[in-house]
C-alpha cells in the first residue's frame, strides 16, 4: 500500500513551484485542480482551494547530516535555529517554514532504520564502497538483508546460490590482498561476503550467480549497508580460504558494511536501445 498527503492551497502554483526549485520534488501527477508531487518516497498533493491548511508539519528526512546542513543553508533565513543533535529522538534536525507558512522539517536519524528506500532512488542511488566505518552491523540488519534475497530469480527455479559470510580479521586481509588495491576493500569492511552457487543444483551457474549477487547488493544499499563487486580474483584461493567447495561456482567476493561516505554519483550517459525493425 502507498499513500499520498493532500493539503489545501491559496497559490497553487506559487507553492508547486516552491516544492519543486527549494526541495526538488518533481511533478508525479496533475488532475483537477491539484498537482501532487514526489521526492523519494514522499508524495505530497496540494489542491487550490480558498482557504489554506497551515496546521501541519512536514517532515524530510534525508541520509545524513551533510544533508542537512545543505538544506540549512537554503533555509537559514526562515530556519528557527541552526542544526543540532536531538537527544530524546536521536535526530539531527532543524525548522523552517514554507511561502504559506507551513512548517518544514528537516532531519536525519541517528539511529539504525527498517528499508525505506523506493525503487526508482534504490537503483539510481545504489554506489560501490570503498571506504567503510567501524559500526557493526546488527544480527536483524544482516538477517533481513539475506532474507529479502530470496526473492533472486534462477534459472527452472533451483534455488541454486548460497552465501558464505566471514569476519574473520585474516581472511579478511588475506582476500583484500587477492589482487591488491582492486580487492583492498575486503579489509574495510566488518565482514566479507562470497556469493556462491552449487553447480550440482543447475545448468546456469554462472547467470544464477550474477543475479544473486546484484540482488544481495541492492538488498544491501536497501537496509543502508555498502557493498563492491571484486572480480577476477583466484577463485580456488578464495574457496580454499573461505571453506568453499571446489566445484561450486563463486561469483564474487564483497565486503559488507556502513559506508564511510558515500561517493559521488560517476558520470552516466544515456541507456542504448535498439530497436528491430
Amino acid at each position: 500500500m502507498s499513500g499520498i498527503t493532500f493539503l489545501k492551497t491559496e497559490d497553487l502554483e506559487g507553492i508547486v513551484s516552491f516544492y519543486m526549485e527549494e526541495l526538488d520534488m518533481e511533478e508525479w501527477v496533475v488532475q483537477c485542480g491539484c498537482t501532487i508531487l514526489k521526492h523519494g518516497n514522499m508524495l505530497l498533493g496540494f489542491c487550490q482551494a480558498p482557504i489554506s491548511d497551515l496546521d501541519v508539519t512536514l517532515t524530510l528526512f534525508y541520509d545524513d547530516k551533510k544533508s542537512v546542513d545543505a538544506m540549512y543553508e537554503r533555509f537559514k533565513d526562515t530556519a528557527d535555529k541552526p542544526p543540532a543533535v536531538n537527544e530524546r529522538y536521536h535526530i539531527y534536525n532543524f525548522f523552517a517554514v514554507d511561502p504559506e507558512g507551513r512548517t518544514l522539517e528537516f532531519q536525519t536519524f541517528l539511529h539504525d532504520l527498517p528499508p525505506f528506500k523506493d525503487g526508482e532512488g534504490l537503483l539510481a542511488g545504489r554506489r560501490s564502497v570503498r571506504k567503510y566505518s567501524n559500526r557493526d552491523i546488527p544480527p536483524k540488519i544482516l538477517d533481513s538483508v539475506f532474507s529479502m534475497c530470496r526473492y533472486s530469480p534462477t534459472s527452472m527455479n533451483s534455488r541454486s546460490f548460497y552465501f558464505k559470510v566471514t569476519d574473520d580479521r585474516g581472511v579478511l586481509e588475506a582476500l583484500a590482498s587477492e589482487r591488491g588495491a582492486p580487492s583492498a576493500p575486503i579489509g574495510q569492511g566488518k565482514i566479507a561476503v562470497a556469493i556462491c552457487v552449487d553447480t550440482e543444483k543447475t545448468r546456469r551457474a554462472t547467470e544464477d550467480g550474477c543475479i544473486a549477487s546484484y540482488h544481495f547488493m541492492l538488498s544491501a544499499w536497501l537496509h543502508g549497508l555498502g557493498t563492491c563487486w571484486i572480480a577476477d580474483m583466484d577463485r580456488d584461493r578464495v574457496k580454499d580460504l573461505l571453506g568453499i567447495d571446489r566445484k561450486h561456482y563463486v561469483a564474487t567476493v564483497t565486503p559488507l558494511g556502513y559506508p564511510e561516505e558515500i561517493p559521488e554519483m560517476p558520470p552516466k550517459g544515456d541507456t542504448t536501445v535498439l530497436y528491430s525493425t
